[in-house]
């Protein structure tokens, strides 16, 4: 199992040197992953939770892959109906391409309806038009003269129904958001039931967690999966593994946009996570 995470690209606290030291931080201390947030407007109900300044994720990833030379490099996620989809499987092409290989496509329908509505997106069809951007994308890939032979993987994030069919319908990976791990081990039922009604193959889970760590365990049915102490953390991410998770993304943004001025703490954890998950097997 690969595990990622996912870097702020935004905040009061956030430059192009936080952003290098995130990125070797990351590669650095082992990780399969690094991945980035979307948002093109910043208008108040994103600014409430994702403030400026916002790095733009195809840009700041292009510029991370050479700064970087192993690590992947994606989107959780990017916000299907904001570009026109021959736009998006061009940019993404051309920085799986350019970083060799290291793309990973993660898609959602996106929440923020001010967002929409400055970029004179309907938002109430978001849904339909992220199925017609991601067939969209398919078709545009097939063409490997003008797009080239990498196989850009795409995880279909959505914690919905219609989110868990869409990944189904079109994803190589399910990419759902923060949930308890009871929660998890349902939708992961629900994925292979919405793979069998649809007559096609089960994608692959990869689910996106918490990384709050604590000094004591914490209990309770509204435990996200990452929260807790350093066992508690590991023993999600193995149950995680039972369930046949291929890749599990590390969140560390709690939700203050402070916290990007101070990322030392979310680094301190990432760092305690690797030394576990990475430590050689005792003979």
């Amino acid at each position: 199992m690969k595990i990622g995470v996912n870097v702020p690209n935004f905040g009061p606290g956030t430059d192009p040197g936080v952003l290098r030291d995130w990125a070797l931080t990351v590669e650095g201390l082992g990780f399969d992953l690094l991945m980035l947030s979307d948002h093109v407007a910043i208008t108040p109900d994103v600014a409430e939770r994702y403030p400026a300044p916002f790095y733009e994720p195809f840009t700041t990833l292009s510029w991370l892959a050479g700064l970087t030379t192993r690590v992947g490099l994606g989107t959780t996620v990017l916000i299907a109906p904001y570009r026109h989809a021959l736009l998006t499987a061009r940019m993404a092409a051309n920085l799986d391409a350019l970083s060799g290989g290291r793309l990973v496509l993660g898609v959602g329908v996106g929440w923020a309806r001010q967002e929409f509505a400055a970029l004179g997106v309907p938002f109430e069809q978001r849904g339909r038009l992220t199925d017609g951007v991601l067939g969209d994308l398919r078709e545009a890939w097939a063409d490997t003269a003008a797009y080239g032979n990498g196989r850009i993987p795409v995880w279909v994030g959505g914690n919905s129904d219609a989110g868990i069919r869409r990944a189904v319908r079109f994803g190589d990976a399910w990419h759902p958001l923060r949930g308890t791990m009871p929660w998890l081990r349902e939708a992961a039922d629900r994925l292979k039931s919405a793979a069998y009604e649809q007559n096609l193959p089960v994608p692959a889970l990869a689910p996106r967690i918490a990384l709050r760590p604590t000094a004591s365990p914490v209990s309770g049915p509204q435990r996200l999966a990452g929260e807790g102490t350093i066992d508690q953390i590991m023993d999600d991410l193995g149950q995680l593994r039972l369930l046949g998770a291929e890749t599990v993304v590390l969140d560390p943004y709690d939700g203050d946009p402070h916290e990007t001025s101070h990322p030392q703490p979310a680094r301190q954890a990432l760092a305690t996570v690797a030394a576990h998950f990475y430590a050689p097997e005792q003979p």
